[in-house]
């Protein structure tokens, strides 16, 4: 009995491992683009890129102000180059974004359909424990309404109409 169980933990054990590796696998089916882009995310959302981005803007109005006579301005305010770059920067890194998140979302759908059919495979499996059970309690001599039980049991749960209510409620 106890072999049987330490068994069966180690099962579970492997079933999360696979589970959890299903990251692991798309990250290794990404596009480059994908990978470029999961790259950039997380080189540019980091607080040093935020410094250096801050320190090249004070640089850059400082030289533009003759703050530093050996440098000659090259884009005198309004800084209308400035706001160029800074546009350009500002498209480019949210495309980098939406790429990362588009690719995560899409793990995150898989991962919520794996999640669905799991809990509708221990649905059934509950009830069959709970069929077995009573069979065990009345072998006890314990009495059960098995008739009401059963019938509640056998009815089939309607996942279009959960999913009706969802949509509903979305």
């Amino acid at each position: 009995m106890t072999k049987n169980f330490t068994k069966d933990l180690s099962d579970i054990s492997i079933t999360h491992h696979r589970i959890k590796s299903l990251k692991a696998r798309e990250n290794e089916r990404r596009k480059f683009s994908e990978r470029l882009a999961d790259f950039m995310t997380a080189k540019f959302g980091t607080i040093w890129f935020l410094t250096l981005n801050a320190l090249i803007f004070i640089l850059w109005i400082l030289i533009n102000n003759d703050f530093f006579s050996f440098i000659k301005p090259f884009d005198r305010y309004p800084f209308h180059f400035l706001t160029f770059m800074v546009s350009l920067e500002a498209i480019i890194l949210s495309i980098f974004v939406l790429i990362s998140q588009n690719r995560a979302s899409k793990v995150n759908d898989l991962r919520e359909e794996i999640d669905l059919q799991i809990d509708i495979i221990a649905e059934q499996e509950l009830k069959r424990l709970t069929k077995l059970l009573i069979i065990l309690m009345e072998k006890q001599g314990i009495k059960v309404d098995e008739k009401a039980l059963l019938e509640d049991l056998d009815k089939e749960t309607d996942t279009a109409n959960i999913e009706r209510k969802l949509e509903k409620q979305v």
